[in-house]
């Protein structure tokens, strides 16, 4: 098991005020789990990275693998393999020399060398450039080498920073699948970051979602969408993201009416609302409400949408338009024949909503599908 206890990150510098990259973060990460460190850029998850493998120290706080503090070991005692985002390859070795450099430390046999390294070049598709020097190969492939060199060594953990980048997108979704087994069948514990929610969906067995350092929530792609801890992660999570609207609170018998514009107001039952969101409701004169595009009904419902946009993406269509001043963006399986300019009906139920406090929190989830 690997588990950050309050780790904190600042770098300084001379003149000016300190960074302060991650901010006491938690996180549990169990043997065998694989997990994404996801995020924009400058959210803390490289940095976070580079803490576990020993190339960053820590400014506060602790990081234990297996038992063993680490947070004070050189990177070499840690037992951890990393790829780099910038490759870091020798370039004065071929591939193979490349891919085989740490288990020639370990003293092993040549012909189990060679075993490992042919293994795994297959794996990732790179067995004919093995005989290559790092400066005649392409950045895709150089990127191939460097995960390829991680993940043939013996380690505690594998720490892989944005490990398939610069691959084009039908062969990331090859190696995806290729990696996630490797990883699932030898029960290999890793983490690996990403900014690119599909790679995170497809790898990772949870998600830790960060942004200004801090870690907002830790979870299933699933608990991620159905259940987010807040704006931030409702907003950055799901493709395209949650749609989120101001609404005005109001009380009504039995429950609170929400109000985004005066043709578009949601009734809310006190009975299916837990306490605390109770209390906040009572307290509040506005808030915002959010809803996933894919539980828009588009060409049914009551009210009416002005479309700004429609494309059909080869199995389903995203419809953008205005309501009442708003911009929604609806998805539907199904064709929609509408041009901008259109006014087509649509229909939002109060089920599907998700309620947010003022400080971002959410305190209702949408109805479980």
């Amino acid at each position: 098991m690997l588990e950050l206890g309050n780790v904190d990150k600042f770098y300084r510098s001379a003149g000016k005020a300190p960074v302060h990259a991650v901010r006491a973060l938690d996180m549990q990460v169990a043997e065998g789990e694989i997990v994404a460190l996801l995020g924009s850029s400058g959210c803390g998850k490289t940095s976070t990275l580079r803490m576990i493998a020993g190339f960053e120290d820590v400014s506060s706080g602790s990081i234990v693998l297996g038992g063993r503090q680490i947070h004070r070991l050189p990177p070499a005692q840690r037992k951890v393999a990393m790829a780099f985002e910038g490759y870091s390859l020798y370039p004065p070795l071929t591939v193979r020399e490349n891919i085989a450099f740490a288990l020639k430390a370990q003293q092993l046999p040549r012909s189990e060398v060679n075993r490992r390294v042919d293994t795994v070049a297959r794996l990732v598709e790179i067995e004919d450039i093995l005989d290559s020097f790092p400066r005649t190969i392409s950045g895709g492939q150089q990127q191939r080498v460097s995960l390829a060199r991680a993940l043939v060594r013996d380690a505690d953990l594998y720490l892989l920073d944005e490990p398939m980048g610069q691959l084009e997108p039908q062969l990331r979704a090859v190696l995806r699948g290729r990696i996630k087994g490797l990883l699932a069948e030898r029960g290999m514990t890793a983490i690996f970051v990403t900014h690119d929610q599909t790679e995170a969906s497809a790898l990772a067995d949870r998600i830790a979602v960060m942004e200004d350092g801090v870690l907002q929530q830790f979870a299933s792609e699933r608990e991620l969408k159905d259940r987010p801890a807040n704006l931030f992660v409702a907003s950055f999570i799901g493709e395209p993201p949650m749609n989120l609207l101001q609404a005005e609170v109001m009380r009504t018998d039995g429950g609170f009416g929400l109000s985004v514009a005066p043709d578009l107001v949601f009734q809310i039952q006190g009975a299916t609302l837990n306490d605390t969101a109770q209390k906040v409701l009572a307290g509040s004169a506005r808030l915002t409400v959010g809803i996933r595009p894919h539980k828009i009904a588009v060409g049914r419902g009551d009210v009416r949408l002005r479309v700004v946009s429609n494309q059909w993406l080869g199995d389903q269509s995203h419809v953008a338009g205005n309501c009442a001043g708003k911009l929604l963006i609806a998805v539907t399986s199904n064709r929609i024949a509408a041009r901008a300019g259109d006014v087509v009906p649509f229909a939002m139920e109060s089920r599907h909503l998700h309620i947010f406090a003022a400080d971002g929190a959410c305190i209702h989830h949408a109805e479980a599908a």
